[in-house]
């Protein structure tokens, strides 16, 4: 019974995280204006007027660097995370660690040198 009572405050905490967003959504449409004017029809960009054409494309290497960041940001953390919650594991570790990080390295070098060679 004991084991049931523990988990009561996980499961009150998953209800609130999965009604938060149709709670928020509801909300907002309850308290947004509803008369829509000139306006908040114009479109805003930082306080001042648009000029010019609003669609800018966009090159694919500004994304590439993006995911290339998050994913050795992600890794620096799971890294820093590893070093030191497992300082006394064995030297086969450290060597599967490094492997991984190498795979990694590769894989960034690899994907900046293909961009080299794409251009939208």
């Amino acid at each position: 019974m004991s084991l049931i009572v523990s988990y009561i405050p996980l499961v009150v905490v998953g209800i609130m995280a999965f009604a938060f967003a149709p709670l928020a959504w509801l909300t907002s449409r309850f308290i947004r204006p509803r008369k829509p004017t000139q306006w908040m029809e114009n479109t805003y960009e930082c306080g001042s007027e648009p000029i010019g054409d609003a669609h800018v494309q966009f090159r694919f290497q500004y994304y590439a660097f993006a995911i290339i960041f998050v994913v050795f940001d992600l890794i620096a953390t799971f890294l820093m995370i590893w070093a030191v919650a497992f300082s006394g594991l064995s030297t086969m570790a450290t060597v599967w660690m490094l492997v991984l990080l190498s795979i990694m390295i590769l894989g960034v070098a690899y994907s900046l040198k293909k961009e080299e060679t794409v251009w939208i």
